[in-house]
């Protein structure tokens, strides 16, 4: 059996060719601030790769992914063991479009931050008296470029990603454009309204699209998992402050608190960040992840 080597290793995924497609592994590695950290998160791995099957199937209506199967026996041999299974994804190859999609329901994060210094968020102007973690009048779509590794996303206006996709696909900028917007918002819309009634707000959250060998957007990446996305329970969410979330914010918080700690966390933080990714997948797909 052939040893293969991933052709794009990322903090947490790494990339294989298969020819006319890829498989993509998302791996048990965590990274907090752009850093992997010296511990193994068993099942995370898992959790992303089955969540975004989830979503692929919820959403193929509203438009077309690039998932092909998460059977490792629908991959070459060197696939078909523990390691890979569960947690890798066979898809199609696209041309993948420069715009990473970001939608926002509630105000947080960042955009809390630009909100608060004057009243806008990416150049959109909100209305006054907002809270933090309010629900927002409307979801807004704030694209960014996408960056390469070490170099941070740029936060650009609607006009501007018509600008950047022109320059990258002449005579079709404002058509992309316009179609990631609109994809972006509806695929938003469903996939919060479906969790808000299995408890869980999707506070805002990034999608990335390519372009099929016909030209054709597809959604591609991940979609909607804890690392793309931000996650509230809907039980105790009170705007007014920030509120807890299903991700990495134990880690996070713990690494903040605690100076000298090398990148690793003690196993009782390493716990408690699976849990809440196997809550917060249990809580939307109706069933416990699959041992």
């Amino acid at each position: 059996m052939t040893e293969l080597k991933p052709i794009k290793e990322g903090k947490v995924r790494e990339i294989y060719d298969n020819g006319d497609s890829l498989i993509l592994v998302a791996t048990d590695r965590i990274s907090c601030f752009d850093v992997i950290l010296n511990n193994i998160v068993t099942k995370k791995g898992t959790v992303l790769t089955q969540m975004s099957k989830f979503w692929f199937e919820l959403t193929k209506d509203i438009v077309p992914n690039h998932m092909i199967s998460t059977d490792v026996n629908d991959m070459p041999e060197f696939f078909r063991n523990e390691r890979f299974d569960g947690n890798s994804m066979l898809v199609r190859k696209l041309t993948m479009l420069p715009v990473e999609c970001i939608v926002r329901g509630y105000i947080t994060g960042s955009g809390w931050a630009s909100y608060v210094k004057d009243g806008t968020v990416c150049g959109i102007r909100l209305p006054e008296d907002l809270k933090e973690s309010d629900k927002l009048p409307e979801p807004i779509y704030t694209p960014s470029t996408k960056a390469e590794i070490g170099d941070h996303d740029e936060n650009i206006s609607f006009e501007q990603s018509v600008d950047y996709l022109e320059k990258r696909f002449p005579g079709k900028g404002r058509e992309y454009a316009e179609k990631l917007r609109d994809l972006t918002l509806a695929l938003y819309k469903k996939c919060a309204d479906y969790a808000y009634e299995r408890g869980i707000i999707i506070a805002d959250t990034k999608f990335e699209f390519g372009l099929d060998e016909n030209g054709n957007v597809v959604l591609g990446d991940e979609m909607l998992t804890p690392d793309s996305s931000r996650f509230w329970p809907l039980e105790g969410y009170e705007p007014g402050k920030s509120q807890p979330s299903f991700d990495k914010q134990f880690a996070r918080d713990w690494l903040k608190s605690h100076e000298g700690h090398n990148w690793t966390l003690p196993q009782e933080i390493v716990d408690k960040t699976i849990e809440k990714y196997l809550q917060a997948y249990e809580l939307l797909t109706g069933h416990p992840l699959a041992k």
